[in-house]
């Protein structure tokens, strides 16, 4: 059987519920490979479809709770389809990798809808809608972007259920791809945060250091490496805090926190790093209440990261990637 869905069956660690790693649907693994069963849920008029483009959904609002628009199995576009699970009431969810149609006529479900990132809505949905999102934007991602053998380059097969490709002419299979990428909370012995901003943002929109882990290389010594490289700094002290999937496109980000010794000058790339700073609670605060600073949308573990530091929920400042307006 698969793992319960749902973070109240786990330890979630320090960070908290993360924003796109929760879930209270069943991912049904058991029943990928029955492709009789899932020609019947496919058949079966009570399964509920989500269709996906470019990491988007279509999203409405039923008071001050935005929800995802689910299509039956009949008015889903044609795309490249994956089973995405089974709720508690044996309802099961697949995803499309479709064209976003709000006004089509066969679908009055979704009349009044926006298309909407994972990025930007996905800290406001609910723990089912939230997980399902981002369940189908990581699949949709993967299939959009792997669609031929790596060995011959043959077009690939998606299986029934969409979790793997075969080759026709080899009979390889392929599975869905992950990276492996870390992002740090730093601070120094005066328990300062130290924040960055990548050079291709916008002025005054800051967040922690992140990175992807190379090939042969363990979580923690990608931590230490990264910092060292954008910013010049060495830290000790690494511990691990927490992950979250981030499919935009393929991500899952590790959650650290490490320390940098006192004494240590921030020298940053001048490439990758616009700048770095040290910031007190007082400062971090004071930037974003005058609009100075901005800092990572709620939906991030980036975000999570500087709140657990800082110790409570922070505004979003005006650089912030923010929900976009009903």
């Amino acid at each position: 059987m698969s793992v319960p869905a749902g973070t109240e069956h786990f330890d979630v660690g320090p960070l908290g519920r993360l924003a796109l790693a929760r879930s209270t649907v069943d991912r049904a693994t058991e029943r990928r490979a029955d492709t009789a069963w899932v020609a019947a849920a496919w058949a079966d008029p009570r399964t509920r479809v989500l269709v996906v483009s470019d990491s988007q959904a279509l999203v409405r609002y039923d008071g001050d709770q935005p929800e995802l628009v689910f299509l039956s199995p009949g008015d889903a576009p044609e795309g490249t389809r994956f089973l995405l699970g089974v709720d508690d009431e044996d309802v099961v969810y697949f995803g499309v990798s479709g064209e976003l149609a709000a006004d089509a006529p066969a679908r009055s479900d979704s009349h009044g809808a926006k298309p909407v990132s994972l990025r930007q809505v996905g800290a406001v949905l609910s723990d089912r809608d939230a997980g399902l999102l981002t369940h189908a934007v990581a699949l949709a991602n993967w299939h959009d972007t792997h669609t031929h053998c790596p060995l011959c380059g043959t077009p690939t097969v998606p299986a029934p259920a969409g979790h793997l490709t075969t080759c026709p002419k080899d009979g390889t299979e392929h599975f869905p791809r992950v990276d492996p990428a870390v992002i740090m909370l730093v601070t120094d012995p005066e328990d300062r945060c130290l924040l960055a901003r990548n050079a291709a943002w916008p002025q005054r929109r800051m967040s922690v250091l992140a990175g992807f882990v190379e090939p042969g290389e363990s979580a923690e010594h990608a931590v230490a490496r990264e910092v060292f490289e954008e910013t010049a700094l060495a830290v000790g002290q690494i511990r691990y805090l927490g992950s979250q999937p981030w499919p935009m496109p393929r991500s899952l980000m590790l959650g650290f926190q490490a320390v940098a010794a006192a004494g240590q000058q921030i020298v940053v790339d001048a490439e990758e790093i616009g700048e770095a700073h040290w910031f007190t609670r007082p400062e971090l605060l004071a930037g974003l209440e005058a609009g100075e600073l901005g800092i990572a949308p709620t939906s991030s573990i980036a975000r999570r990261l500087i709140e657990y530091w800082y110790g409570a929920e922070l505004p979003d400042g005006p650089g912030a990637w923010t929900a976009p307006p009903r």
